[in-house]
């Protein structure tokens, strides 16, 4: 028999984050994320997420021992932005167990249900800017910071449930060389237009380039499937994110005649530092994630966001900007000794923007899948 135990976002959430080693025993690629960053996240007073949502988080049990997780949540953001009565669930790891899974979102689904949701889409942890979708290729490799990774059982079992695909996402392995020779072109190009000015983040006035990182990215993604834009006090909370983690020689902030007009963020690959961690940064892992950061150094990273506001996109004269953005990153990644990289997450049917990145020399090497149910 399976029994499901609904929480409070905030509320005790141990087996929530124990039950995944169970679950991945085994799985060489699997990297467990840090079980402090996890609680602030699912916690309403530290993550400004919840300001604009809510949620409960839902674990299952079999014989007493927990044998899965989910969350649900409402996003009313998304909800004024899209007007579509879609709810969302996230963070789905399971036993091999259909019925494990067939509970867990039927949970999920009541609680959408309950207020006022037709459709119910996932998985996203919590939110699209965040970790998005079930890992259905690719699974051999360990997971980027901020991407999610399952057994391969997963996507099936979701489908038993009664979902079917709503939207797949590609990540794509890019190694860190010599850019091709049209690259170059376009990068000597946009380096010898008087109007065009380049910089990295100053990271001593970095809440200010934050703001105008996330206005450009606001501006470039609107249009994007799913898009919700990030919120004033999101803002406020990756300013203090980036102030530990941040490496500014891998950002670039890009103006036209003065005015912001596109971003680059890449990441050190978190996820790298922190494998044999198990979750746990206290009290030993800290001074030692710090010194890895800080002093050796990531040998990876994970390209957030390139972004190119959209007045200038469809500009000729512009079109070689995205490329310029691309080697200037993978120049600067070279510097501070990083191999290769991932870009993405992007979207199966961004047409050019697949084409430009396979012309970098870049190779698709993940899909994700979100999917989609209605609830009526």
């Amino acid at each position: 028999m399976i029994t499901i135990r609904q929480s409070p976002m905030g509320g005790d959430v141990k087996d929530f984050l124990d039950v995944v080693d169970p679950i991945y025993r085994g799985d060489r690629a699997y990297v467990r994320p840090l079980d402090l960053d996890l609680k602030d996240r699912l916690n309403p007073k530290k993550n400004p997420f919840f300001e604009h949502a809510e949620g409960a988080v839902f674990t299952a049990y079999r014989d007493g021992r927990c044998v899965g997780r989910v969350t649900a949540q409402i996003d009313r953001e998304h909800l004024a932005h899209h007007h579509d009565e879609t709810g969302f669930w996230g963070f789905l790891d399971t036993v091999e167990d259909d019925a494990v899974v067939k509970e867990l979102l039927s949970r999920a689904e009541g609680w959408l249900r309950a207020r006022g949701m037709k459709r119910a889409r996932g998985p996203l942890s919590l939110a699209i800017n965040e970790e998005v979708g079930c890992l259905v290729d690719g699974f051999e490799h360990p997971p980027f910071i901020l991407m999610p990774h399952h057994r391969p059982y997963q996507g099936g079992l979701i489908e038993k449930a009664g979902y079917s695909k709503e939207k797949d996402f590609f990540a794509w392995r890019y190694d860190v060389g010599e850019p091709n020779r049209r690259t170059r072109k376009a990068h000597a190009e946009v380096v010898a237009m008087p109007e065009v000015r380049s910089r990295t983040a100053n990271m001593k006035n970095l809440a200010a380039d934050v703001v105008m990182m996330i206005d450009i990215f606001n501006d470039a993604w609107a249009d994007n499937w799913g898009f919700v834009p990030i919120t004033h006090s999101e803002v406020k909370k990756m300013v203090q994110d980036f102030k530990l983690f941040l490496r500014p020689e891998i950002t670039r902030l890009t103006f036209i005649d003065g005015e912001p007009a596109a971003v680059a963020v890449a990441l050190p690959n978190l996820n790298e530092l922190i494998a044999d961690m198990h979750g746990k940064l206290l009290p030993f892992g800290l001074p030692k994630l710090l010194y890895r950061l800080k002093i050796r150094g990531a040998r990876s990273g994970r390209l957030l966001i390139l972004g190119i506001k959209r007045k200038y996109r469809h500009v000729r004269k512009y079109a070689g900007l995205s490329a310029y953005l691309y080697a200037e990153m993978n120049d600067a990644g070279g510097r501070i000794g990083m191999t290769w990289g991932e870009l993405g997450w992007t979207l199966e049917d961004n047409g050019p923007v697949n084409v430009a990145i396979r012309a970098l020399g870049a190779k698709k090497y993940k899909t994700y899948r979100v999917y989609s149910k209605s609830l009526v």
